[in-house]
């Protein structure tokens, strides 16, 4: 039976797309920042593919990532498997885990399995190999309907286990669940406490798969085989909130709509920006704004993830197809929120408290709230484990909201940056900049 450690509600994740991380794009390279990395406040460096790229169809001239020649390699651009053992060597020196992505849905057209095993793919109605999704001409699917493509799935799994700490499983509702379940358990055995991320898939993603006939796994059979998965269940909401079509209430209600609908130990990973949309700061370009939703992100029950450049406010989405390295020069830095609120994210309460949300009355502007009643019950409790609060301005004007009954009226210190916040008469006011008070850290 699977088991999900639900302390990775505690963690920070920071994904790296190699090829445009640094200027020379290499493993060795990457080793360079990772002490920066790691103060920043990360448990876990996802790494995209770090496999060979297509080059029939490819799409740009460096190709895209997710066109995988061979599981069984890495780009020699990066450099070599021994480079890339010594990278995960150096994450893991430095108290983190190291993710890789799995691609598993489709291959380069030119890919090892194509020129080897033909009949592990997926076959359009005419005849020839492509794939279910329109605009993915630069892949061919697989076709999990040949149990011996399982094995070999699962055989590369377990020889990259030997090195890394998980997979991130791109499309992964493409997938059927039987082999992830199988794939999870054979790894298992390799990597005791291996870490399984899907990026499972919108509503209305899966709801056009399963009216042509594929398989298109909801998040609540995602959960039977995996510890985390994306939010996108939620995407279409958030952005109809972003566009001004929907109010911020129905956001909220999405959010704690997941507390019921997926198993107790469920982990969403959730995030601002992922390298397949647009930079927060695109979208969010007043800096006070993304603070509040930044502080918010940290304090949604859940994964964080970062994309690399998020840290600098970075406005421009990096291309997948062709070389475009990250400006580490953008004259923005949100470091100091981002170490701050990682201490926040390792409170006990997040861990094991209970978990409310608000969207509070005529304004954009969120409350969020962890409590553990046992502690009020008892008198006892972990350090920083009794009780949390955050307020989260999401259009950064002022406001005013009342605060949980369980959280006493006095001054307390804003654990984003050190000043002094008033609660009185079970109301707590700010001047649009994010707020989150620990019940066990009253002011200096």
């Amino acid at each position: 039976m699977k088991k999900t450690d639900i302390g990775l509600r505690t963690q920070v994740m920071y994904s790296i797309f190699i090829r445009n991380h640094t200027k020379e794009g290499t493993f060795a390279a990457v080793e360079k920042d990772l002490d920066r990395i790691r103060a920043l406040g990360v448990d876990i460096i996802w790494l995209m593919p770090i496999h060979p790229v297509g080059r029939e169809k490819r799409k740009g001239e460096a190709g895209s990532p997710y066109a995988i020649r061979d599981y069984r390699a890495v780009n020699p651009e990066y450099g070599t498997l021994e480079e890339f053992r010594h990278l995960v060597t150096q994450i893991h020196a430095r108290g983190m885990n190291c993710i890789i992505d799995v691609v598993y849905n489709h291959t380069s057209p030119d890919s090892w399995l194509v020129n080897h095993f033909p009949d592990y793919f997926y076959r359009k109605p005419e005849g020839g190999r492509g794939n279910k999704v329109g605009d993915w001409s630069d892949v061919v699917d697989l076709d999990y309907g040949n149990k011996k493509l399982w094995d070999y799935q699962i055989e590369t799994l377990c020889m990259w286990a030997q090195i890394v700490d998980g997979f991130r499983c791109d499309v992964a509702s493409l997938v059927p669940l039987a082999f992830w379940q199988a794939a999870r358990e054979a790894v298992e055995k390799v990597r005791p406490g291996c870490i399984w991320l899907a990026e499972s898939v919108e509503p209305g993603f899966i709801t056009e798969l399963r009216n042509r006939g594929f398989t298109a796994l909801s998040d609540g059979e995602i959960y039977q085989a995996f510890d985390a998965a994306y939010d996108y269940d939620i995407e279409e909401t958030i952005k109809a909130y972003q566009k001004g079509s929907l109010p911020l209430s129905a956001y909220v209600d999405a959010l704690r709509r997941q507390e019921w609908t997926y198993p107790a130990d469920y982990v969403k990973l959730h995030f601002l920006e992922n390298h397949d949309q647009d930079r927060a700061f695109a979208k969010i370009p007043d800096e006070k704004r993304l603070r509040n939703w930044t502080a918010f992100l940290y304090c949604q029950k859940g994964m964080t993830l970062l994309y690399a450049g998020q840290e600098v406010l970075h406005s421009h989405r990096p291309d997948l197809f062709d070389e475009d390295k990250i400006d580490w020069n953008t004259g923005r830095d949100m470091t100091e929120l981002l170490k701050r609120l990682y201490a926040v994210k390792k409170n006990p309460v997040l861990f094991y408290g209970i978990y409310e949300l608000e969207a509070v009355r005529d304004t954009e502007a969120v409350l969020v709230s962890y409590h553990n009643p046992k502690a009020f019950a008892q008198e006892q409790y972990l350090p920083g484990g009794k009780g949390l609060i955050g307020l989260f301005s999401l259009d950064g004007r002022p406001v005013t909201a009342g605060v949980p009954s369980w959280f006493p009226d006095g001054e307390y210190r804003n654990l984003l940056d050190d000043t002094t916040v008033a609660v009185r008469l079970g109301a707590i006011e700010t001047e649009g900049e994010p707020v989150i008070l620990d019940l066990t850290i009253p002011a200096v």
